[in-house]
C-alpha cells in the first residue's frame, strides 16, 4: 500500500486522493467518522481521537498519523484500550505515518490518518 501526504489537508493512498481523515483497516480505506469524539472538542481544543470512534483494533500495531504538525490529540482511553488488545500505538506526524504504511509489506495495515493540524 502506498501512502503519501500531498499537502496540508490532502493525502494520497494508492493513487486516490483524500481531503479528509481516513481509517485504513486491513488495507481498506474509509472516511474517519469523528462525530463520537466531537463532545471532547472543547476539552482538547480540537476533536481528539477517542475510543468512542470506530477504531480498527486488531493486529500488532495501529499507526496514527497525528496531522501535518502532529497536533491531533489522542485520548488516554485509546492507549488503555490498545494495552487491553495488546496493540502498539505508533503515533507520528502524518507524513511519517504515510512512510511507515508505504514500507509495510502486508495488506493488513491498520491506521488512522489525520490530514490537517
Amino acid at each position: 500500500m502506498k501512502a503519501r501526504l500531498v499537502e496540508f489537508g490532502e493525502i494520497e493512498i494508492n493513487g486516490q486522493g483524500y481531503d479528509y481523515d481516513v481509517i485504513i483497516d486491513k488495507g481498506k480505506v474509509r472516511k474517519r467518522n469523528k462525530k463520537a469524539s466531537k463532545v471532547y472538542r472543547r476539552q482538547y481544543g480540537h476533536t481528539p481521537l477517542s475510543a468512542d470512534e470506530d477504531i480498527p483494533w486488531g493486529g500488532k500495531h495501529l499507526i496514527v498519523g497525528t496531522g501535518v504538525y502532529g497536533q491531533l490529540p489522542i485520548m488516554p482511553q485509546i492507549l488503555d484500550k490498545a494495552k487491553e488488545h495488546e496493540i502498539e500505538i505508533i503515533a507520528v506526524k502524518t507524513d511519517e505515518a504515510c512512510r511507515l504504511i508505504s514500507e509495510k509489506k502486508t495488506g493488513k495495515i491498520r491506521a488512522i490518518l489525520h490530514v490537517t493540524c
